[in-house]
């Protein structure tokens, strides 16, 4: 229990749903997840389910290519998650307001 808790990442979320497309791999796994207009649901297939399902992810669409092995997919799909960024994090890596980026 103590090493999951300092595994324990932050994922930003926008209305029950990513910011923009990611992609993660881990092995042979590879996945791709985009962001779903609110109502959607979850679209994707059973280990990445279950960690958006616990992850309060409430509208995605997912597929996975490559290995169907369910751990390298739940890593890949963690790879994906921390690979995500918001607008703030861009901004404050170019020294910049969200403004100016999307002005």
């Amino acid at each position: 229990m103590e090493e999951a808790r300092r595994n324990m990442t932050k994922v930003s979320l926008k209305n029950g749903t990513i910011h923009h497309n990611v992609f993660g791999h881990w092995g042979a796994a590879n996945v791709m997840m985009a962001p779903a207009p609110k109502g959607t649901g979850i679209i994707a297939g059973g280990p990445m389910r279950a960690v958006f399902e616990v992850m309060g992810i409430t509208d995605i669409v997912a597929k996975s290519h490559g290995s169907s092995n369910p751990y390298n997919m739940v890593r890949a799909t963690m790879d994906a998650l921390n690979n995500s960024t918001t607008a703030s994090e861009i901004a404050a890596k170019r020294g910049k307001s969200v403004e100016e980026i999307f002005g």
